[in-house]
């Protein structure tokens, strides 16, 4: 697949290298796996023809040998005498940090937060190595990480070493609707609004996944969702690769969290009720260490409101939980069929829900509205699906979003939202409706 996208991303990197050129800047790039880290570094370096570009890759080796292997990777790219042999990271580092004071280069070290197995005191020996160097450095460190919780306790931590000392922050997300349109239509000018909405469903704008798509030549509905489910697919142990890892040992309460969640126990008395815990804590870190759900409250909603909902950011891991994980039996035996079968009974009321967050993202591409969420009462009562909000226009979009434009009912969306209305009388009004055909 060509490459789409992150024209701003690129724009920032090209921009921090060239702070490089001066003093040494260190760039912390992080995302899932699969979003496509290493592909945008690459793109974005690849441009400076006179910067060449150090790339390392952390694997949970032996520390000496991960050194052996970077040596050959400096003469290679650099062209330079390494005098010696390196046998720790640390003096790998300080030969590039000086050589750095007298020739310009960029230094990617991916996998980042494996140096916690490795030998967890190189954060503190680049440390002082960085804070020593750097004013006369001409260096552009980009550290790189897929372990959100990791990567976070590394820079973010303010009892670890590297805190604050990065200069940049990149959070690298999915695709955006747009250049998910695009790629579909690129490769499939014929596909319809479902097949946008079920590559939307099962991808969430992760590149790989698209790539992985592409390959297979899924750009139909029926296709997509085959492949996602098809023997030895690569998506049927998908969640469980991505995740193991950051949740440890506690997994097991981790993903029936994200079961429930998945199959709209959103609240957390609902989710205690079944699992027969306590799961603050788990939640908490759900939402902040491990960026995997957000909490969503209605729109207008007071500071300490208990309408608390949560919701998994990420559509592929949403799928992955809903319709493989909690049929994990049926995938162990072999029993496809009777998964698609669950899916093709629940996917209309499934993918609804999905086609709300689509369309709440159209409207933050827009870049009309200072606020965009959902709101409904207390009780659950008179939900609307979108409410927008231009607090300087004084403006409010109110919408509703159905698969099929004819299930949209205007009058009833209005007498829903009355009592916000009510509570919002400067505000200029307009209703709207959201289907496949708007896409």
């Amino acid at each position: 697949m060509e490459f789409y996208g992150r024209e701003k991303e690129i724009a920032q990197l090209q921009g921090w290298n060239k702070q490089a050129h001066t003093a040494g800047q260190m760039t912390v790039v992080i995302g899932r796996r699969r979003i496509g880290k290493t592909t945008l570094i690459r793109e974005a370096l690849e441009t400076d023809s006179n910067t060449p570009s150090v790339y390392f890759f952390a694997t949970k080796k032996n520390e000496a040998m991960l050194c052996d292997e970077f040596v050959s990777i400096i003469k290679e790219t650099l062209h330079v005498d390494v005098p010696g042999e390196f046998h720790l990271f640390k003096d790998v580092f300080k030969f590039l940090m000086i050589l750095s004071q007298s020739r310009r280069f960029s230094l990617v070290i991916d996998e980042f937060q494996e140096f916690l197995t490795i030998n967890s005191a190189v954060y503190s020996e680049m440390q002082n190595l960085w804070d020593t160097y750097k004013n006369k450095a001409k260096l552009h460190l980009i550290l790189c990480g897929s372990v959100y919780s990791l990567m976070k306790r590394i820079f973010e931590n303010a009892h670890e070493p590297l805190f604050g000392r990065a200069d940049h922050r990149l959070l690298l997300k999915p695709f955006s609707v747009d250049t998910q349109k695009q790629i579909l239509t690129d490769y499939s000018p014929h596909a319809a609004n479902r097949d946008l909405l079920a590559l939307y469903v099962a991808s969430g704008g992760v590149p790989r996944y698209i790539e992985l798509l592409i390959n297979e030549k899924a750009f139909t509905h029926k296709k997509i969702l085959d492949t996602l489910l098809e023997e030895n697919s690569f998506f049927l142990d998908e969640g469980r690769n991505l995740l193991i890892e950051e949740f440890g040992k506690d997994y097991t309460t981790y993903f029936s969290i994200l079961s429930l969640i998945a199959s709209s126990k959103t609240s957390r008395p609902d989710i205690e009720s079944i699992i027969g815990q306590s799961v603050g804590p788990h939640i908490e870190r759900l939402e902040n260490d491990f960026m995997l759900i957000k909490r969503v409250i209605p729109l207008f909603a007071k500071p300490g409101t208990r309408q608390i909902r949560y919701t998994i950011d990420d559509n592929f891991l949403t799928f992955w939980f809903r319709f493989i994980y909690k049929y994990r039996s049926a995938i162990e035996i072999g029993n496809r069929a009777y998964i698609r079968n669950i899916l093709d009974r629940d996917y209309t009321t499934y993918a609804g829900r999905i086609l709300e967050k689509y369309f709440r993202e159209k409207l933050i591409l827009s870049g009309k509205y200072s606020a965009i969420g959902s709101w409904w009462e207390k009780g659950n009562l008179n939900e609307i699906d979108i409410v927008a909000v231009n607090d300087t226009k004084k403006e409010m979009l109110i919408g509703e979003v159905k698969l099929q434009a004819k299930e949209i009912k205007m009058k009833e969306l209005e007498a829903k939202a009355a009592g916000l209305i009510e509570n919002h009388r400067d505000y200029a009004v307009t209703f709207a409706g959201f289907s496949t055909a708007d896409m």
